[in-house]
């Protein structure tokens, strides 16, 4: 079953039983938490000062579910060392945090679902670009810190998206064989390193246009779909 135009009910138990999924992996950004317009805000408010403009197309392109690394490099258009990267990571990420506190919120239908799958006992983990205080932060807003057995977020690994690495980990982390995984992804870098991973994938069109999310095996709006 594949939906690529009008997303429509999942019937997630024929899913679970006709793909053998054991363990589900969630993207965070886009996906849980529908704040890309706000890393976008938070992107333009911090680059400003420095003279870069950025365009939500050009966000879509080269920021949406790229660690801050990819991202910053790409930026300045020149390899960064650590404590660079750092610096920028965490200053951007405060900006961010201030910026979205006043609105933080699951995604539609994002904790009901969580709680199925632990009642069908599905593990489950997240595999984040993003960097540990953008995880805590979340966890501090939004209940749901219990469901997950393990959090890899980009301080874990060497490539980011869309190279398979992040969710390779995750499945050998859960014990699980890549096959055996579905995936929750917002952003076509995600959709395509969890493919790579060898996994199944369902978009959360919070972010981009449903046409441009084909490479998903299933295309939802949001997690009531899934209900």
């Amino acid at each position: 079953m594949k939906i690529t135009e009008k997303p429509q009910p999942i019937n997630i138990n024929e899913v679970i039983k006709n793909s053998g999924v054991k363990a589900a992996i969630f993207d965070l950004d886009g996906t849980m938490l529908d704040n890309n317009s706000f890393h976008l805000k938070s992107w333009i408010e911090y680059l400003k000062d420095m003279g870069r403009n950025i365009s939500e197309e050009e966000f879509n392109a080269s920021f949406n579910g790229r660690t801050n690394k990819d991202v910053i490099q790409y930026i300045f258009n020149q390899p960064m060392n650590a404590e660079e990267i750092l610096r920028y990571s965490l200053e951007k990420e405060a900006v961010y945090r201030k910026i979205y506190k006043p609105y933080i919120r699951p995604v539609n239908g994002l904790i009901a679902f969580l709680e199925i799958l632990k009642n069908k006992n599905i593990s489950m983990a997240i595999a984040t670009s993003g960097i540990q205080p953008n995880i805590d932060f979340m966890f501090e807003h939004i209940p749901i810190k219990s469901y997950f057995n393990f959090v890899v977020n980009s301080g874990h690994i060497t490539y980011g998206k869309p190279h398979p690495e992040i969710y390779l980990k995750t499945a050998s982390l859960l014990n699980v064989k890549p096959e055996n995984c579905l995936v929750f992804e917002d952003a076509i870098v995600g959709i395509d390193s969890a493919k790579a991973a060898g996994m199944k994938v369902v978009a959360v069109a919070t972010t981009e246009p449903k046409e441009n999310l084909h490479g998903a095996d299933f295309i939802v709006d949001d997690f009531t779909f899934l209900l």
